[in-house]
């Protein structure tokens, strides 16, 4: 039987992750650094964390952009060096271009500040593991931005795969069908280059999906894999990704990611067991089946997810304006829900003493998928893993 009922596939399965109780610790203290796309959305997540974190400072080689953001967000402008000695300030929230993360996150370390940085965790196997073992040394926390591990579908569909719902599972197909325009890559020097962004369209948007799959399906054995550079001009990365991939639990897949899918379709994300099915589409699950249940379907992508596909680092900024919404409700669950929701985890991990959701490690291990895939296209050869 098929359902067409928004409402009940929510509420059967996508109940929101509740919010952390917050800590009776004081709230910690953090310096957003780096202005760029995707600072309002933490610096937004930030400030609706009262109980949790204070936003105080704000860091920017531009210095007219740290000003203006300094003044949309109440913050003060400080220098790199002055946040690191900086006494009161206890965590970096580091959103500079990707190939920066392990320098600045480990200087950030070494000063004693706990450190969540914006995807990916580097670009380099071996700079994550630089930027790990700097971690390691210094006793803090560090921590990764893959905020759709907490979107209620993602931990609906978790949930079923740790209760065996789905029975074992056999295959994963994952689609980022996304577009960007010549004028996004051309929009900072840094976009599109090997040492800076990582990579492309699976390095820079794809490396959430690729989080979410692998949290929800274990690691990969092996990848065989094609690239392409398609539809851009004046970029060293792809923005085309064709992958097949081998699980270690058995189970297959593939992955296909570009930036040149016009105008830009939402992610998906869909799991196939020997009792069942699930299709995460945008942030929300689109179909359950389960043998001897019945089958329920919804909607076929949230409008957040429409508008990620299509407008990129614009909507970002756009929707990282809207008011705060209901946490614990899924029917209310927007953007911006789910980095406030790592956060809060981050920061009652801090307290606690206790690993985040989503560790360093787990930064690492998305980037050794996608180094592979890359090696795999460059030598026309398996890679394992």
């Amino acid at each position: 039987m098929e359902l067409a009922n928004k409402h009940t596939l929510r509420t059967m399965s996508a109940s929101a992750p509740q919010m952390p109780t917050p800590s009776p610790a004081k709230p910690l203290v953090f310096a957003l650094v780096g202005c760029g796309a995707i600072a309002p959305t933490q610096a937004q997540a930030l400030k609706e964390l009262p109980a949790l974190a204070k936003l105080t400072h704000c860091v920017d080689l531009d210095e007219a952009r740290a000003e203006a953001f300094a003044k949309k967000y109440d913050l003060k402008v400080a220098s790199w060096t002055d946040v690191l000695a900086d006494k009161s300030i206890d965590a970096i929230a580091l959103c500079t271009p990707s190939g920066n993360h392990g320098a600045l996150g480990a200087e950030a370390l070494r000063a004693g500040k706990h450190v969540i940085i914006e995807k990916p965790l580097e670009v380099s196997v071996a700079a994550c593991d630089a930027l790990l073992a700097a971690q390691r040394a210094s006793g803090r926390r560090l921590a990764v931005i893959s905020q759709h591990r907490f979107d209620p579908a993602s931990q609906a569909v978790r949930r079923l795969l740790l209760e065996k719902s789905l029975g074992g599972l056999i295959a994963a197909d994952v689609r980022i069908p996304w577009y960007r325009t010549q004028e996004y890559y051309d929009s900072g020097d840094w976009r599109g280059t090997w040492a800076l962004d990582g990579g492309g369209c699976l390095m820079n948007q794809g490396v959430h999906t690729v989080d979410l799959m692998l949290w929800l399906c274990g690691p990969v054995r092996e990848v065989y894999a094609r690239t392409a550079t398609a539809a851009h001009e004046r970029i060293e990365v792809e923005d085309l990704v064709c992958a097949t991939l081998s699980f270690a639990n058995g189970a297959i897949g593939t992955l296909f990611a570009s930036t040149a899918a016009y105008p830009g379709f939402p992610v998906s994300l869909a799991l196939h067991g020997t009792a069942g099915s699930a299709v995460l589409e945008g942030d929300e699950l689109k179909t359950l089946a389960i043998k001897g249940r019945e089958t329920i379907t919804g909607p076929a992508a949230s409008a957040h997810a429409l508008q990620v596909a299509t407008g990129g680092t614009r909507s970002a900024v756009q929707n990282a304006a809207a008011a705060p919404q209901n946490l614990t409700d899924p029917a209310a669950w927007k953007w911006g829900d789910a980095h406030r929701a790592q956060f809060a985890d981050f920061i009652n991990a801090i307290h606690e003493n206790r690993p985040s959701l989503v560790e360093g490690e787990a930064g690492r291990a998305a980037v050794a998928l996608i180094q592979a895939i890359y090696e795999s296209a460059r030598t026309g050869l398996p890679v394992s893993l």
